[in-house]
């Protein structure tokens, strides 16, 4: 049975609907939380099975405001890379996931926007990207996306949405299960927030069922390039 490893930045993000995806395949997850009082990282010589790393709200990772435990994940990240384990990247994980392959992030305010992003390969997932699908960004800093790295997706602004590197690592600017509360819950948790927070929980309330619908191809098309239903080999 797979083991994922998952890091959250914050008490309020987490999986969201991505666990259900994960349970239904019996894959299963563990979540790290190393802000938290007695919290940890994961070991390095855990993580064969793969590594999540979510995003952080108002954290971001190019020196202003950064996560911090910042180093220490460009590092499990990086052996990730080198090893060809499954890596995953939301929001400041997408950040760590292209600092560990030498790209420095662009700094940026915290942003909270709901808009579509557009895909740029119909080959992107294994083929189960969906053309167009809700893209909803909380996240400081933007990921400068690695040259090795191929684009797969791209906002309303043309913005690099998703990207692949290598054979099992993605970043995603956005959290691809968000939900509504999980926003709401970061807004009490951090003194700091969007000033357009009211109006952008509107326009994610108006597209979650969207959200959970592209969800589905998107986890088939995660699962399949990290290679989470495959036979393990043999020790």
């Amino acid at each position: 049975m797979r083991l994922v490893h998952v890091v959250q930045h914050t008490y309020a993000e987490y999986l969201g609907l991505i666990e259900d995806h994960l349970e239904g395949r019996g894959i299963r997850f563990r979540y790290h939380r190393p802000f938290a009082a007695g919290g940890t990282l994961p070991a390095v010589e855990a993580l064969a099975d793969g590594l999540i790393l979510l995003g952080g709200g108002p954290w971001g990772s190019a020196g202003t405001h950064d996560v911090p435990t910042l180093a220490r994940e460009v590092e499990l990240a990086r052996v990730c890379l080198e090893r060809g384990w499954p890596l995953v990247g939301f929001g400041v994980g997408a950040q760590i996931v292209a600092l560990a392959a030498g790209a420095k992030p662009q700094p940026a305010a915290l942003e909270f926007s709901v808009s579509a992003a557009t895909r740029t390969d119909p080959s992107a997932l294994e083929g189960y990207l969906p053309e167009r699908y809700p893209l909803a960004i909380y996240m400081r800093d933007r990921p400068a996306v690695p040259p090795a790295a191929q684009v797969l997706a791209r906002d309303a602004r043309e913005r690099p949405a998703l990207w692949r590197l290598g054979p099992r690592a993605l970043g995603f600017t956005a959290h691809p299960g968000l939900k509504v509360a999980m926003i709401e819950d970061l807004v009490m948790e951090f003194d700091e927030a969007p000033a357009n927070v009211t109006e952008e929980l509107a326009r994610l309330r108006a597209v979650q069922p969207a959200l959970e619908d592209a969800l589905v191809p998107i986890m088939t098309g995660i699962v399949r390039l990290a290679g989470w239903m495959d036979t393990p080999a043999a020790a």
